[in-house]
């Protein structure tokens, strides 16, 4: 009734550096906001992701679309070439998709803990972006 912002997402990780390497690759203007034992938050003035060292959890086994959850997040970029650029560089894999008039980039891709995100280029006539 009163909603402001979407603020942040709880992600466990099974290595809490390397799924932060991994954000700062995709998002390197974000910065830790605030950490301590075993969890940090990394983003920026407006959102962040908190992140949680859980080494001993079983890894995740992607279901996405076919069982009840978050399927993926969705993360609206700037410039879709220098992200495809950014991926390319640090050897990060993804699937490009381009069925949707609304976006100029659209790339599907997983983090090292195998959650899904979709990254989103919107054309600057879009009115919903």
């Amino acid at each position: 009734m009163n909603f402001q912002r979407f603020e942040h997402i709880n992600l466990s990780c099974r290595d809490i550096n390397v799924t932060r390497q991994f954000y700062q690759t995709l998002f390197p203007d974000w910065y830790v906001r605030a950490e301590g034992a075993g969890w940090l938050h990394l983003g920026n003035d407006r959102f962040y992701l908190s992140l949680m060292q859980e080494a001993s959890q079983t890894p995740r086994t992607h279901q996405s679309y076919y069982s009840i959850g978050i399927n993926h997040v969705g993360f609206v970029i700037q410039d879709g070439g220098a992200m495809q650029a950014a991926l390319d560089n640090h050897g990060i894999e993804y699937s490009l998709m381009d069925d949707a008039p609304e976006t100029r980039f659209r790339a599907y891709l997983y983090d090292p803990d195998g959650n899904e995100l979709e990254l989103i280029e919107y054309q600057s006539s879009y009115a919903l972006k």
